[in-house]
């Protein structure tokens, strides 16, 4: 078995998963009021409620999410699908992980030990996955034109 391979393929169908779950869920009023309060603290994405609704702003981003997991599918067909995708997902987790900033009560102490919000700390693990979808289609693209 080849692991690299594998862990990445596995990581890259994870992560394709999740953007598609999680983004579909976004267009549900129950996702878009428990967003609310990440959004609307964030000094990068609080803007939006002063130009769309709750619902609206959730549907955006739900938008966003799936788009990027589509694009992440196309990825195994398609580098420059791929490379779109890896961008566009570190933007998202590299947004989602901000919150760990701006949210006010994210972090708290329970029983002497600091701890937080882990939904939103997990998201470090997506980042570092589309960091790898990143350099995978760069130097993929890279060796197709050395190639040819």
């Amino acid at each position: 078995m080849n692991f690299r391979k594998t862990g990445y393929n596995l990581g890259v169908i994870a992560a394709i998963i999740i953007l598609l779950w999680i983004g579909l869920f976004k267009f549900t009023p129950t996702e878009a009021m428990g967003i609310k309060h990440y959004v609307g603290t964030s000094f990068l994405m609080s803007w939006m409620y002063k130009v769309a609704s709750v619902h609206a702003v959730s549907n955006i981003i739900g938008t966003y999410e799936v788009v990027t997991g589509l694009l992440l599918l196309a990825s195994f067909w398609n580098r420059k699908a791929g490379l779109l995708a890896g961008y566009l997902g570190a933007i998202i987790f590299l947004t989602t992980l901000s919150f760990l900033i701006t949210a006010p009560g994210t972090w708290k102490l329970v029983d002497g030990f600091p701890t937080t919000d882990f939904f939103v700390l997990k998201d470090l693990g997506y980042l570092a996955i589309f960091l790898l979808v990143i350099g995978h289609h760069t130097t993929n693209e890279k060796a197709v034109r050395l190639t040819n």
